[in-house]
């Protein structure tokens, strides 16, 4: 038996953090019966519903895309914006895990194995995210520190990993710092380089993990390797 969560989430729908949102809002049923009980487990012969649909089982996929600028990182758009999904070739109900801001650059992966997406996201696993920020203003050392020893955000004290300053251009008035985090919180590099007195001119997120954008231009993507997928797996028994 498995807990509902994790079917959910291995049927593709969503996330397993998504997964519980859905069955807390009693958007779930297991043999006809609404499910509100995060702690449930069902067996293979169960008919699990969500959203009135019965769930199926379907052939994992996972991509790397480099997502350009002017795209919303979501399944669909109200406002009918062009879409992450849309710019993958697929038939299977794949979704981004984590987002990027409508106007950053970069990594995202998208799967519909949500067990896979759960170990990324999960911040117990530090998995890093290496981005690149162009910045207004010449950042000193000074500022570096203090974005290592880290910025409240929402009261919560957020530190990067690592930061490098990677160029300096005076002409322009201009530094490009490469940033490392854990974390996936809303805005979060560009609010913590705020925190110190840069705005955030342009925005990069040049790798997930070991997943890195080097060789896919704005708008191209990949499949990832069965190795790949295997790594990311590994990091569930640490």
């Amino acid at each position: 038996m498995e807990r509902l969560q994790k079917v959910i989430a291995q049927a593709g729908i969503a996330s397993r953090r998504k997964a519980e949102e859905l069955i807390k809002d009693g958007k779930v049923k297991v043999n006809g019966e609404v499910i509100t009980e995060l702690g449930t487990k069902v067996k293979e012969s169960d008919r699990v519903e969500v959203n009135n649909k019965p769930i199926e089982k379907e052939n994992k996929e996972y991509y790397l895309l480099n997502k350009p600028r002017g795209v919303i990182t979501t399944t669909s758009d109200e406002h009918g914006r062009k879409t992450v999904t849309e710019l993958i070739n697929t038939e299977a109900r794949i979704y981004p895990v984590g987002r990027l801001d409508y106007d950053t650059t970069g990594a995202i992966i998208l799967t519909n194995d949500g067990e896979f997406a759960n170990i990324l996201m999960h911040p117990s696993n530090k998995i890093d995210k290496v981005y690149l920020a162009k910045l207004e203003g010449i950042i000193k050392g000074e500022q570096i520190n203090t974005l290592k020893n880290g910025v409240m955000l929402d009261d919560i004290l957020v530190k990067a990993s690592r930061v490098k300053l990677k160029k300096v251009n005076k002409e322009s008035n201009t530094s490009m710092v490469e940033i490392t985090i854990h974390e996936g919180k809303n805005h979060q590099v560009k609010r913590m380089f705020e925190s110190v007195g840069f705005h955030v001119e342009k925005l990069t997120r040049e790798r997930i993990d070991i997943f890195t954008i080097n060789n896919l231009k704005s708008g191209e993507y990949r499949k990832l390797t069965p190795k790949e997928v295997q790594v990311v797996y590994s990091y569930k028994t640490k």
